[in-house]
């Protein structure tokens, strides 16, 4: 089925729900304005559209076979990012002083979304290539910046992260790929990396490879992780791609989904060792890696969104076309399914997570532009540390999202949907590794309750609190009965969220093990409170800018309506699970041994 990007839902969410009117124009960002980016949100839209989308089941059926060491991609994918980074998309985010538009990166973020629901495995590569361009900017020296960052921020190289190994997953302290300094001030590096995102293909002709290894010297764990850029061909003086650099794709993994993402292994050191260069200190590489990382996290959280909003949109044009039943209420039949109120609800479902995580991503996006281009320096950090609570939220909420709505997709389409032929099946595939990269949503949940909500002694974690309680009020006031129960189910969502955060800034100090056993359940209440604040202060708008009599408006406030009162109740039970739940988890080791 087509692909329609949502570019309307986007452009009205910034223009009315974000800081971009706001910081447009000042600054760094004073050439942007609201009507450029409505621009860039419609071509990039037309382009996930017309020239991804097509090939997203070419992919899927292809795959990336691999011979003698080199990948191939499927049919059209090389020609399509041809004229993908030709067009300046990869370039968006990157500072003009490398080649790049310098736009924000909420708009960015939009832009992935259309990308990866266009084609997931298609969008994973430039996310990552963007992940290392932001490392390159905050940490690599200029000698480096002025070798790779242009081709990089161009998209003529593509760029991947690489930290685990078969030994080393999320726990890098067992990580054993090693690097010898040489004598000229470049390293030497020997190791195996696993679960590489197009660590080999020939999308491009040079691929620059972020590596983690340790020197001879490093002190055990994480604090002896240096970060070293490997190019996969030695650049020559006039930067074309010269020896092949000491390193090889050994394989690529057989995987559920994204079939047309190579996944590899990677070996260096067959010989002498491959050249690196050191990126940031050494010994501090993980810090560096982090600045990938964080940026990747949001990026996962926005695949997630994309991957529901394409399985949202399948499953509807699905249920206005199949006829099953005779509807209650209805003359005659068979009916369209989506006049069945099971079916309704499904679609509802779909439609209000994929929006929630969506509000919610972007919101995320918004705190980092705010963090960079705020005025004040204490604004700056308040924003800072509202995307420091809101990323892991971001990965693991959206992420879940993604599955449970392409699970729904399957589910409207019924034995169709488990068919592979309808694509349905596709979106379930493709969105399961979501909720592992990057830290899986386990580690995201353990991330926001050891290190994010007690940020500044928990003031950062209760403005955001009073943030969602004031959206509730606002809904209250207007005594718009379109809004139904929408006030009273978000305040008792944001009650069960400021009762849980009690419970945990708490547990953190006096039983860890308490808040590990509960963290799961407490940021999946943040992601409700997060999510129906988010969807109310853009119903708000909508009732404001335009009015209800305009259907999408309408739309907006009732999507908003059914999260409050369908999906967000479920915060009541979490916190159970939150402040309650921790002996049953800890003490029931006898339920897994017998």
């Amino acid at each position: 089925m087509t692909y329609r990007a949502p570019v309307a839902d986007a452009a009205f969410f910034l223009e009315h729900c974000t800081s971009l009117k706001a910081l447009a124009g000042k600054g760094a960002l004073a050439d942007v304005s609201p009507e450029l980016v409505r621009q860039v949100l419609e071509e990039a839209g037309k382009f996930a559209s017309e020239v991804i989308a097509p090939l997203n089941r070419i992919g899927d059926q292809q795959g990336t076979p691999f011979q003698n060491g080199v990948v191939t991609m499927p049919k059209g994918w090389k020609e399509a990012y041809k004229a993908w980074s030709e067009a300046g998309w990869n370039s968006l985010p990157a500072d003009p002083q490398w080649g790049g538009q310098g736009l924000p990166s909420i708009v960015n973020m939009c832009c992935v979304e259309y990308w990866h629901s266009a084609s997931m495995a298609f969008g994973l590569g430039p996310m990552l290539t963007a992940a290392a361009i932001e490392a390159m900017q905050v940490h690599a020296s200029d000698a480096l910046k002025k070798k790779y960052l242009p081709k990089l921020v161009s998209g003529e190289w593509m760029g991947t992260m690489q930290l685990t190994e078969p030994q080393a997953g999320s726990d890098l302290t067992n990580l054993r790929t090693r690097a010898e300094r040489a004598p000229d001030g470049t390293y030497r590096l020997k190791g195996q990396k696993i679960f590489i995102t197009y660590g080999e293909h020939d999308l491009t002709p040079n691929i620059i490879h972020f590596v983690l290894a340790r020197l001879p010297d490093a002190p055990p764990g994480t604090k002896g992780i240096s970060l070293f850029l490997v190019p996969k061909f030695l650049p020559k003086p006039d930067g074309t791609p010269g020896p092949r650099n000491d390193l090889r794709c050994a394989s690529i993994e057989h995987k559920l989904g994204i079939h047309a993402s190579p996944t590899c292994v990677m070996v260096y050191g067959d010989n002498e060792g491959a050249t690196g260069y050191l990126v940031g200190e050494e010994n501090k590489g993980l810090a560096c890696m982090f600045t990938m990382m964080n940026l990747a996290r949001l990026g996962v959280g926005v695949e997630g969104v994309a991957i529901a909003e394409r399985a949202y949109q399948q499953a509807l044009a699905y249920a206005r076309e199949r006829r099953q039943g005779k509807a209650n209420g209805a003359a005659s039949g068979p009916n369209a399914i989506i006049e069945h109120p099971d079916v309704k609800r499904m679609l509802l479902t779909m439609r209000a997570l994929t929006a929630a995580s969506r509000a919610i991503c972007l919101k995320n996006a918004d705190a980092i532009d705010r963090s960079r281009h705020m005025e004040s320096q204490l604004d700056r950090e308040a924003a800072l540390e509202e995307a420091n609570l809101l990323t892991p939220v971001a990965k693991a909420f959206s992420t879940d999202s993604g599955i449970d709505v392409a699970s729904l997709g399957i589910q409207v389409h019924g034995g169709m949907g488990y068919m592979e032929e309808t694509g349905a099946a596709q979106h379930y595939r493709d969105a399961r590794i979501a909720a592992i990269y990057e830290g899986t949503n386990g580690i995201q949940a353990i991330d926001l309750v050891t290190r994010k909500i007690a940020q500044s002694g928990g003031k950062a974690l209760h403005r955001m609190i009073d943030q969602f309680r004031a959206m509730a009020e606002r809904v209250e006031e207007t005594k718009d009965d379109e809004f139904g129960t929408c006030s009273f189910c978000l305040s008792k969502t944001v009650d069960s969220l400021e009762r849980a955060s009690a419970h945990m800034l708490k547990a953190i100090k006096d039983d860890p093990q308490d808040a590990l056993a509960g963290a799961t359940p407490y940021l999946r209440i943040f992601g409700l409170a997060a999510g129906g604040a988010y969807l109310a202060e853009c119903a708000l708008a909508a009732r404001e800018f335009g009015g209800c009599e305009k259907p999408e408006n309408a739309a907006r406030v009732a999507i908003a309506r059914f999260f409050a009162e369908n999906i967000a109740p479920a915060s009541s039970s979490l916190e159970r699970q939150v402040v309650a739940g921790a002996s049953s988890v800890l003490g029931s080791d006898v339920a897994l041994s017998a």
